[in-house]
This record gives structure tokens, sequence and C-alpha cells, in this order.
């Protein structure tokens, strides 16, 4: 038998009572709401892109100064994971405008920040606010579309969350070579007190969910605060080990042991004690569903295929082929405008195709722009990088829209916060463990192609003789004498060899994150088939 969900009666219901539109366009609600979206995805990528200028600025080392992005991230995951929460308690449009308002007030503080201290400590202010933003708006859009329209608003949010990423590098690259880094942060103002306009003036508390936060608080708020010290110690700790694991030998450090064990000792506890109460500030029991478990997962391995690429493609082009920050950047920017393009029309098939053939194909196109990737060469042209891009670009929009909406089908009314909030800890939790996974297998796949290719480099190898008197007789060509060419072909034997070393352990990167793209392929066939011809009750 067919395994049919229908949006209908408490398996995801629709109706007008819960739309954040008001009188409004529906639309034009979308469009505000990913204001934010796109200011804060924007700031995590610019913030990358900066780090040596804000090394360079507050005289601290490069290693020091990536506890700017570390520290933003794990107070992003720890309010994410317990917003829906939040934002049921506080009041959706409330909690959104205070997210907003914390993090471009946060925005401005960093950019005045005259220490590494004072700076990470408004990063972690400024995570705290970009951490729920992405939760109420997703929960938003989903209130204010009936199912078959929702691929075609996640298409305008997704446009935010996707085309970010590759606007950054470029924009933060610019701004730091023209400005300084403190521009950075200072841009956030003007976008967030633009949206906070916007989202006061426009966006409705739907009066159904206003009831339900009455009926919350009704006998009094029972805060659990075992769940937040859980889900806060260890979504942290998690944290902190992806980002950090790499840099201090990972399991071999005493310090990343500690804190994994804190981490895993901290989850199973969680899932323990929130499969115990009956209003619990994790709804864990959502990914005990099939379909949602499924989307979740898929969720993983979009975020880590998109931060990834994003993160070790113009690291590839900047040390391998001396681009800097900002021609790096650009050879994402083909990429995003083709994204730009794909995203309304993945918006329409949605309510055409089933999800679950738009994630096979968009899991499919991945796996190929990363298997594009692995015939790297020392020469390789703009074209080629900015190329394997574009393919990627045609791929997300596949993934990120499909398992955005599909996420939702089947969630009662009540729980769309909680299932919101749970999506977005798998897109941030799934980032993080691809960026660890792709800079892990790079690091180690250097020292081991390193280890093989270095045998060949010996006085006894013919073919090492034979290159080092070519080489000689080249610099003695250019003017070297016999002593100082025969110095000039060793060296450059040296950088050859670690360039081969390099492109190596880049390609086995991609090979990784192809592989990834694979296995999402069987995944999306657990995503129930969704009736996209019946309409959503109440509508």
């Amino acid at each position: 038998m067919t395994d049919v969900a229908q949006g209908g009666g408490t398996s995801g219901s629709w109706s007008p009572e819960r739309s954040a539109a008001g009188g409004h366009n529906p639309y034009l609600i979308a469009f505000v709401v990913s204001i934010a979206t796109f200011m804060e995805v924007l700031d995590t990528t610019i913030a990358n892109v900066a780090l040596r200028y804000i090394a360079g600025g507050l005289a601290v080392g490069i290693d020091q100064s990536t506890y700017i992005v570390t520290s933003y991230l794990v107070s992003n995951a720890i309010v994410l994971s317990i917003s829906g929460w939040l934002s049921t308690v506080i009041g959706r449009k409330r909690f959104y405008m205070l997210c907003v308002a914390t993090f471009a007030v946060a925005s401005l503080l960093c950019g005045l920040a005259w220490s590494l201290q004072s700076l990470v400590l408004f990063r972690i202010l400024q995570g705290l606010g970009g951490g729920g933003m992405a939760t109420s708006e997703q929960a938003i859009l989903a209130d204010s579309f009936p199912p078959h329209k929702r691929g075609q608003a996640f298409a305008i949010y997704g446009i935010a969350v996707v085309v970010a990423p590759v606007i950054g590098p470029t924009l933060g690259g610019w701004i730091s070579d023209t400005y300084s880094w403190h521009w950075v942060f200072l841009i956030n103002v003007p976008m967030g007190l633009l949206s906070l306009f916007l989202v006061g003036t426009l966006v409705n508390e739907p009066s159904s969910a206003e009831e339900e936060r009455r009926e919350l608080l009704k006998n009094g708020l029972r805060v659990d605060y075992i769940g937040f010290i859980l889900v806060a110690i260890g979504l942290g700790s998690l944290e902190f080990v992806l980002d950090e694991g790499q840099r201090n030998d990972w399991f071999g450090s005493n310090l990343i042991l500690s804190f994994a064990l804190t981490a895993a000792f901290c989850l199973i506890a969680l899932v323990l004690w929130e499969l115990m109460r009956d209003d619990p500030i994790v709804d864990i029991r959502l990914l005990g569903q099939r379909h949602f478990g499924a989307c979740f997962l898929l969720m993983l391995g979009t975020g880590a295929i998109v931060i990834a690429t994003t993160q070790i493609l113009p690291q590839l082009v900047q040390t391998e082929l001396g681009y800097t920050a900002m021609l790096a950047g650009l050879v994402l920017s083909p990429g995003g405008v083709v994204t730009m393009i794909m995203m309304p029309v993945t918006g329409r098939l949605i309510g055409l195709v089933q999800p679950k053939y738009l994630l096979v194909a968009g899991a499919s196109i991945a796996a190929l722009s990363m298997w594009h990737l692995t015939g790297l060469t020392g020469d390789i042209s703009y074209g080629y990088a900015a190329l394997s891009r574009v393919y990627l670009a045609f791929g997300l929009p596949l993934l990120f829209l499909p398992v955005t909406t599909a996420s939702y089908q089947g969630i009662p009314p009540e729980k769309t916060n909680q299932a919101s909030a749970l999506i977005n800890v798998a897109r941030n939790l799934g980032g993080s463990m691809g960026v660890a996974m792709v800079q892990t297998v790079w690091q180690q796949r250097q020292q081991f192609h390193q280890s093989r290719l270095v045998e060949h480099i010996v006085p006894s190898d013919v073919g090492y003789q034979q290159t080092i008197d070519a080489m000689t007789r080249f610099f003695q060509a250019q003017g070297s004498n016999a002593s100082d060419a025969a110095s000039q072909a060793i060296a450059w034997v040296g950088q050859a060899l670690q360039q081969q070393i390099d492109l190596l352990a880049y390609m086995d990167a991609f090979w990784s994150l192809a592989m990834v793209g694979l296995v999402m392929i069987p995944l999306a066939f657990a995503i129930k088939t969704i009736d996209l011809r019946a309409p959503a009750r109440g509508h």
C-alpha cells in the first residue's frame, strides 16, 4: 500500500487562523522574513574571510582569531535547539523581533570591539540572537502558506540561505581589502533596523498561536531546566569538538576527548530525559518518525555539502592558485546566479513532483559536481573552478527546498516551531560536520600522499636525477651559476611535490563530499509520498 502523507487534521493541517500574513500578501511576508536570514548567513561567511584582517587589527594570532567563529557557532547552536520552545512561550513575532534586535545590537558592539576578548563576548551575544531567527522564519512560512504553495514560499527564503554564503566571501574580501574589518559587522545594523521595521509593520501574530501560548502558560510557566542544561552543554561541546578537533589532533588531545565525552553523555541523557517529559524543551519524539527523521538526516547532508564546499573551494584557489579573497569569492558567484534562477523553478516543481524524486535528483547532481572536482590539476583555470560551483548550484535548490518543505508534512500545527528548530539544528550541525570532515580528510591525506611521494625523491632514483638535471640546466639558462641553479632545482622539485600532495588531498576531500551525496540518495526514498492533488483542509 502506498504511504501517503496528506495535510489534514492533526497531521499537518493548515488554516488561515495560523497565518502570519494578516491582510497582507503572504509572499510579501516571505520576503520580509528572509531579510534577517540573509543578514545572519551573510555575516557568518563574511567573518570567515575577514579572520586574518581581524587577527592583524587586534594583534593576535590566526589560531586565536578562530574563536571569533567558534564562539558564535556554539551560542548559535544552543539557542537554535531550544528556539522552538522559546518561540511558543514568548510569542513567535515577539521572539523573532527580539532575536533580530539582539543580533543588530551585538553586530554594532562587534564593530566597535577593542580586543579579542570583547569581540568574542559580543560574538556570543550575536550568536544568541542569530540562533532564533531561522526557526521563527520557517515556522511563519509553514503556517502562512498551504502545503501546495510552501515550495514557492521556501524558494524565496532559500535564496537568502543558499545565496548568502556565495556572496559572503566576495563581499567580505572587498570590505576587508577596501575599508576595515569593523565594517564586516557594522553593515548588519541598517539591515537589522530595516527588518525590525518591516516585521513590526507587516507580520501578524496568529490568533491560534496566541491561544496555544496562553494554554501553555495557564498553569504557570514550567521550564525544563535540566533539558536546557543538557542541550546547552551537549550541543555546545559537540560544536567545539567539530570546530577545534582537527587543530588539536582530535582524540589525541585530552581537551578534545573531554569535550567529546561530555557531548556524548549530555546528548544521550537529553534523549532519555526529554522522552519522559510531557512538555520537553526539545521534542525528540519527532526524530523517531520515519518521515521527519529522514528529513533531519537529509538536511544534515545538505548542510554538510553547502557549507563545506563554500569553505574548501575558496581555500583551494587561494592556497594553490594564489587568488585574493575577493577573487576566491568570485569563483562562487556564477553558482549564486544559477541558484537564484533555480530556486523559483524548484519551488514550482515541488507542487508537481514528489519531494523524494527531487531530492534524488539534487543528491545525484551534488555527487557528480564533487566528482568533477576530483579531476584537479595544478593549472586549472578560473572557468574550471567556477563551473564546478555552477554544477552544484543546479543541485542545491533540489536538496534544500524539497527537504525543508517535506519536513512539515505530517507535523501537527502546535509542533511547527519544534520541527523548525530541529531542521535548522540539522542544517547548522551538518555544516560544522561537513567542514570538520573535509578538513580532516584533507590534512590526513596530505600526510598519506607525502609519505608515498617522497619515496621517489631520493638521489638514487633515475627519474629524480633526470628532473634535477633538467631543471638545473633550465635555471642556468636563466642566468644562475651552477651552484645556485642546483639549489633552485632542488627547491623547485620540493615546491612541485608539495603542490601535488595538496591537490591529491583536495581530490580526496571532494571524494568524501561525493560520498555524502551518494548516501543521501537512498535516504530520500524514506520520504513519504505526498498527495500533490489534494488541497489542504481548512484552505
